[in-house]
């Protein structure tokens, strides 16, 4: 049986207006891929935002506890969540440009961002680095590494982004809308590369996605949320393909899907 290594239970966030995320429970495995599929505003990316001590100043979680290898994140200090923010729980955004400073070369991020956590010789960083690229598939490794993130297309900053959260090898990747900005043939290359990831590395990964094709395309288990509320639970095939909650199914009719290659 694979290992537990995130677990939020009976987890509920609120905002100065009140509560967002209603009494969410759910467990992810090491090696598991969970998709958290729903509408805008649903509360999916509030959710893993949580784990990451990520939340506004003035989100909170109001209930319940969220689990990482058996600690409690939330009784963390924030420079004990710094050790393992990034570290051991990567995360990705719906637009990883923006989170690239656009006059600083890929390298020099790189560089920055693994040092951050650990202090590594220039040197190792890039080899460490260009032997990534090269496994996830990326063409003219040095190239990218002097590359600046406005001579890449925006798929190609997706795909470095990815690259750069996994550089420390993180047990868990955390993926907020990571395709929705795409288009169709760059989509699939991102899929493509965190399925890689996982088959790499053995990571866990929660996506974090509105199109159901994204999620029957990679996850092996599926949370649908409404209104903060858990809708369904389960199965990725079982889930998406039979059903058993009115507004799962309204949701998987509602939009065509993409099949694993």
């Amino acid at each position: 049986m694979r290992e537990e290594i995130l677990k939020f239970d009976s987890v509920e966030i609120s905002f100065e207006e009140g509560p967002v995320v209603h009494d969410v429970s759910f467990s992810l495995h090491s090696g598991e891929i969970l998709a958290l599929v729903g509408e805008s505003g649903s509360g999916k990316s509030t959710l893993i935002k949580s784990a990451m001590g990520l939340l506004n100043d003035n989100g909170l979680v109001t209930k319940g506890d969220i689990y990482y290898k058996g600690t409690n994140l939330l009784q963390l200090s924030e420079k004990e969540m710094r050790k393992i923010r990034g570290a051991e729980i990567g995360m990705i955004f719906q637009d990883a440009k923006s989170s690239l400073c656009p006059i600083r070369t890929i390298g020099s991020q790189i560089i920055e961002s693994m040092n951050s956590h650990k202090k590594i010789p220039k040197a190792i960083a890039k080899e460490r680095a260009l032997d990534l690229f090269e496994k996830i598939g990326f063409r003219e490794t040095e190239k990218l590494w002097k590359s600046y993130p406005f001579e890449l297309s925006g798929g190609m900053n997706q795909r470095v982004g990815i690259a750069i959260s996994m550089l420390m090898n993180p047990s868990i990747l955390l993926a907020d809308e990571p395709t929705s900005a795409l288009d169709v043939a760059v989509q699939k290359q991102v899929v493509d590369e965190m399925l890689n990831l996982r088959e790499l590395f053995g990571t866990a990964i929660i996506i974090v996605t509105h199109d159901i094709s994204v999620a029957a395309a990679m996850a092996d288990t599926v949370l649908v949320l409404k209104d903060g509320n858990m809708m369904e639970y389960g199965e990725a095939k079982k889930v998406i393909d039979s059903p058993e909650n009115d507004y799962t199914k309204h949701l998987m009719e509602a939009v065509p899907r993409l099949k694993r290659a």
